[in-house]
């Protein structure tokens, strides 16, 4: 795919995805969601990527939400027969990537942009970025998974209060109520998604992808059924070559040697 409103790049296991419109603070229309639901796809499919870095163009924003202009334009039907179209949309692929991706906050992070981040597992964000979900001052509420995530993410009532007024807070805000995971100066943004990045590209990858299901799935479940799966994805992993090579390669005192199987 000639891909326009993102840069997508592959080396040494980790997937760059890179929110391309700097123009209008990365504001996320048609043309960029088609194109990341292509690109996670071709994640997916590949092998060889073990974690994903998602970031914005230039150094204002991450992403400033839905690209307003473009939907005063279009018509309220036109827009429902569109999304009846798409079996699952841009951001809700992203959170059920079965790989680690990292959401690099360069700036502003709101409205479907924050949505966005907060489909990613870990957030890193520059001293000066914004974050927030101001729908309800828009006339609107956040309509791409931003009334759930967002209090599963920091709790229940400071989610009612940043959704409810439509707040828009700092970095270090964010990091304190555990919405970002570090706050980094900003020529050191790329720098600790990338740290982040190789810590996890470093681990067996199989059992980075069922400990990240675990988690994730186990969240929405009851104690006892994430137990279950827990107990499940475990006897998995003891079929696995990568689990015989990690005793080996402990016992030998040298680094693993994964294969993926």
């Amino acid at each position: 795919m000639d891909y326009k409103a993102i840069l997508f790049e592959r080396r040494d296991g980790i997937a760059y995805v890179t929110l391309n419109r700097p123009e209008v603070l990365n504001a996320r229309n048609r043309q960029m969601r088609e194109e990341l639901i292509h690109a996670v796809t071709a994640i997916r499919q590949d092998p060889e990527v073990r974690v994903v870095i998602v970031t914005g163009a230039g150094e204002r924003s991450f992403s400033a939400g839905r690209d307003l202009k473009e939907a005063a334009q279009e018509k309220v039907g036109v827009v429902a027969a569109r999304q009846a179209k798409l079996e699952i949309s841009d951001t809700e692929m992203i959170a059920r990537l079965n790989k680690p991706v990292i959401a690099a906050i360069n700036g502003f992070a709101l409205g479907g942009g924050c949505e966005l981040a907060l489909a990613c597992d870990i957030r890193v964000a520059v001293e000066d970025a914004r974050l927030g979900l101001p729908e309800v001052s828009r006339g609107m509420i956040p309509g791409s998974g931003g009334t759930q995530r967002l209090s599963r993410v920091v709790g229940l009532g400071k989610a009612l209060e940043l959704i409810l007024t439509g707040s828009v807070i700092d970095a270090q805000e964010a990091c304190r109520i555990g919405l970002v995971n570090k706050v980094v100066r900003r020529d050191g943004l790329m720098a600790a998604a990338e740290e982040y990045a190789r810590a996890i590209a470093t681990k067996a990858p199989i059992a980075v992808v069922f400990a990240k299901e675990a988690v994730r799935e186990g969240y929405e479940m009851t104690l006892d059924e994430g137990l279950r799966l827990e107990t499940d994805l475990s006897a998995l992993l003891r079929t696995t070559e990568d689990i015989k090579e990690g005793a080996r390669a402990f016992v030998e005192k040298r680094a693993p040697q994964w294969r993926g199987q």
